[in-house]
């Protein structure tokens, strides 16, 4: 009995041990939020030619709301770089918002050579669309030659395309690439009408509220203004003298590049002219202003993106160079225009209920006389007289007119269709030239993209010509300068495209919601951006991405 009285407990006590499991499994987990937390809005600023070290430069001088504020509440990415070359503004648009790099996303230049035709190929040239809201060939333009998603694409299809996502910028390429290829829209700025328009790759009629902006007539408002310093011009001490026609390119119908310009007089109904005043920048923040009330941005059930590139600074930049009054100027006046920008989305959205982030597609080098009369190598490479020589060259040992068509992008095309139907060796053709620019003063090296790694030049450059070589619509020799040089014909203003820190190191600050404040100086790439922007919305990356969240710039 007493055997039979313990078996009965330790049975029944099992039974209970099982029951209780049973019960713990089929327990449900506690309620998952209503929805994952995302920001109302998510705004990215693309500050074309804006050089990392402007952030610091004029600091003392920036105001409380603009650029100050985004680093003394937001967080600072201080050594971004860019990962491939060349430096211009398609490339580093798309690289923004795709985190890939031409090799993969296929905008390898503004312009480009389609290696299978030898044509050129603008970026965003689009011959099947027309423009809406213009009679323009400025409205020939889509995304259709972006071969990658956007992380705009993917809030779309993250959110069954109920986010809206829309592109604005002076330029084409500014507003279209980081849009990508399912926005809502994309905006862009007609010289020939004064307006703002799209084409019909996105729609068949511009919204109300567009057309009620352009009905405005903003651009001959402000060119009516004339531009002025903001403050005394002998106060402008981050900068050369005003009158510097040595190293300033000034406007046509003026004796000299100096403060101010009486653009009132000038523009002669060419509202083209804004592009180069710091008024583009302001007209820009303008219609993302009237873009929020029109569209309704962040009102959504879902996060919004709106994608802005501020133009005029690389216009501005390449006229008259970073040692300008102009420059100093431009980048004091986008500081208040920032500052009342994020006023505006604080008013409207709340503050901290929406998150922006600020970079640059490339910087720009100081003018290269400037450096030389201040005993600091440097010089402008004559690539059209380059092209020239080695053509002459070429032609007395092939007997072929023209076997180089194309010098852009620091790159040699070659052209391929003479070469094939001529049966000669490329890769012969490709050593003389290699040959011949490695024994020009500008040049550090010249590479041949489809061998690379047996080339003895630093890492850092190998991996940047690498990322940067499309087999489609690159050449097939990269040319890189000795630092200082840059390619050009005249002596004025300046450019960018090369692989040195002034073009390649970029500002990345970020600010709003789900971001920490702080500062970073570890090593971070361009191609870093859109996946950190994918971290905070919690989407997937872009399909071409190969850059890395930057983990310490999210709170979670």
């Amino acid at each position: 009995m007493k055997f039979k009285h313990l078996l009965f407990v330790s049975l029944s006590l099992a039974t209970v041990s099982v029951s209780a499991q049973k019960k713990k499994t089929v327990t449900p987990a506690a309620p998952a939020s209503a929805s994952v937390p995302r920001p109302k809005l998510v705004v990215g600023l693309v500050v074309d030619q804006m050089r990392w070290d402007y952030l610091y430069r004029y600091y003392d001088r920036y105001q409380a709301g603009g650029f100050k504020r985004m680093l003394n509440e937001g967080f600072t990415c201080e050594n971004t770089n860019i990962d491939y070359i060349p430096t211009v503004t398609a490339a580093g648009h798309t690289c923004i918002y795709t985190g890939s790099v031409p090799s993969i996303h296929g905008i390898a230049g503004n312009d480009f050579i389609v290696q299978a035709t030898g044509k050129s190929m603008y970026c965003t040239d689009d011959s099947t669309v027309v423009a809406v809201g213009s009679t323009s060939k400025a409205g020939q333009m889509s995304p259709r030659n972006l071969l990658v998603t956007t992380v705009t694409d993917e809030l779309r299809l993250a959110t069954n395309f109920r986010s809206k996502v829309i592109g604005i910028a002076l330029k084409d390429r500014g507003g279209i690439l980081p849009a990508g290829h399912t926005a809502n829209a994309a905006y862009w700025f007609d010289d020939a009408s004064g307006n703002w328009i799209t084409s019909t790759y996105y729609m068949t009629g511009l919204p109300a509220w567009i057309t009620k902006f352009n009905d405005q007539k903003i651009p001959e408002k402000y060119l009516k203004q004339d531009w002025n310093t903001l403050y005394p011009v002998n106060t402008y001490l981050q900068s050369a003298t005003d009158n510097s026609p040595k190293y300033e390119g000034k406007f046509a119908g003026t004796e000299a590049p100096t403060m101010p310009v009486k653009t009132s007089e000038l523009y002669k109904g060419r509202m083209g002219m804004i592009r180069s005043t710091p008024y583009g920048n302001s007209m820009t923040l303008d219609l993302a202003k009237a873009a929020v009330e029109g569209e309704q941005l962040g009102k959504n059930t879902v996060t919004d993106f709106l994608a802005v590139s501020l133009s005029s600074t690389d216009y501005i930049g390449h006229q008259f160079g970073p040692n300008s009054v102009e420059i100093e100027d431009t980048y004091l006046r986008l500081d208040r225009d920032l500052a009342s920008f994020f006023n505006y989305l604080d008013a409207t959205l709340g503050k901290g209920n929406y998150s922006v982030f600020l970079s640059a597609d490339h910087g720009a080098a100081h003018n290269a006389n400037f450096l030389k009369d201040h005993n600091v190598p440097a010089g402008i490479w004559d690539d059209a007289a380059t092209q020239k020589e080695m053509n002459a060259l070429l032609n007395d040992k092939y007997k072929i007119n023209n076997l180089v068509i194309s010098m852009d992008n620091y790159q040699v095309n070659l052209n391929n269709i003479a070469i094939k139907k001529a049966g000669i060796s490329e890769d012969a053709i490709k050593a003389d030239c290699i040959q011949y620019l490695q024994k020009t003063p500008a040049v550090e090296y010249a590479v041949d993209m489809q061998r690379v790694n047996p080339v003895t030049i630093p890492e850092e450059l190998r991996i940047r010509i690498i990322n940067g070589y499309n087999a489609e619509h690159s050449g097939v020799i990269q040319i890189v300068l000795k630092p200082g040089w840059y390619s050009g014909h005249g002596a004025t203003g300046t450019t960018h495209g090369t692989w040195s820190p002034y073009d390649t190191h970029i500002p990345l600050v970020f600010m709003g919601w789900g971001i920490k404040h702080g500062s970073l100086t570890r090593q971070t790439h361009m191609t870093d951006i859109a996946p950190t922007v994918a971290s905070l919305l919690h989407i997937q990356a872009p399909d071409g991405n190969v850059g890395k969240t930057i983990s310490e710039v999210l709170k979670n």
